[in-house]
């Protein structure tokens, strides 16, 4: 049972705002938000993610519980607009070189919705990777095989660790290179194969059975550069590395009998 419907009304209530008022926030018509609240429909998950981040509340609260105007309080639903110059400061692990924030899969929502709250990114498991990549780091879990082939690449629950790419030098961004781009519904992982405009990429997959793509940067809330990858799979040899070990060792044991 989703709780969102009346999540919805006691945010209205508490913040003093109209349906129309509510729907205008979110490119909303004003029935569709009466819908929601009596319960005949619920919002699409792009919109649910719009009004978690709105006012600083979690998806999954949202959906799974009816929320007290107590429990209310104590999220960002009562705070003040903050402006840029207002802006608290970066999260305390991304001051620190040696801990790298670890996204789950489980945890990509919440992290989508709380990505700019420093507290949600301290409260995140830290992984310490051996690397001179500079503080602001993420590790994120693969979810899917878009980008692995013939049993190279990156493979499900493999864990890439990234550094930040400034939004603002996003014309820096090389072909050839693996990004991954946090938007309001997923984390994409994708190899960027050219710039077709200012604002526009070209993305594909390692994996030939998933297409190119095009990608508008205004969808992305972060950008990362995927630099490394940490994996508990343990590849064996191909038939040609070991025939070409074998063929190296019968030329050193010609070799030794020759000599």
């Amino acid at each position: 049972m989703s709780y969102v419907g009346k999540n919805i009304r006691k945010i209205r209530t508490v913040k003093k705002l109209s349906q129309a008022a509510f729907a205008e926030l979110f490119g909303l018509a004003r029935p569709s938000v009466g819908a929601y609240e009596e319960g005949r429909s619920e919002p699409k998950m792009e919109t649910l993610i719009q009004i978690a981040q709105h006012f600083g509340l979690s998806v999954d609260l949202l959906l799974t519980k009816e929320l007290t105007v107590n429990e209310l309080y104590h999220f960002d639903i009562f705070k003040q607009e903050v402006t840029p110059a207002q802006a608290p400061n970066s999260a305390h692990a991304d001051q620190q070189a040696a801990l790298t924030p670890f996204v789950p899969a489980t945890r990509l929502l919440e992290y989508i919705v709380q990505h700019h709250n420093s507290a949600f990114v301290d409260a995140l498991p830290s992984l310490t990777f051996p690397h001179e990549l500079g503080p602001t780091t993420r590790a994120f879990e693969i979810v899917g095989a878009e980008m692995q082939h013939q049993q190279q690449g990156l493979r499900h629950q493999d864990v890439v660790l990234c550094c930040r790419v400034d939004k603002a030098a996003a014309a820096g961004l090389r072909a050839g290179r693996i990004y991954a781009f946090v938007t309001q519904n997923s984390l994409l992982v994708r190899r960027l194969a050219e710039r077709l405009s200012a604002t526009v990429l070209k993305l594909r997959a390692d994996n030939p059975d998933y297409g190119a793509q095009e990608f508008a940067l205004d969808q992305a809330l972060e950008i990362w550069e995927v630099k490394a990858v940490f994996t508990t799979h343990l590849r064996p040899p191909s038939r040609i590395e070991d025939r070409v070990t074998r063929l190296e060792r019968q030329v050193e044991e010609l070799l030794a009998r020759l000599g």
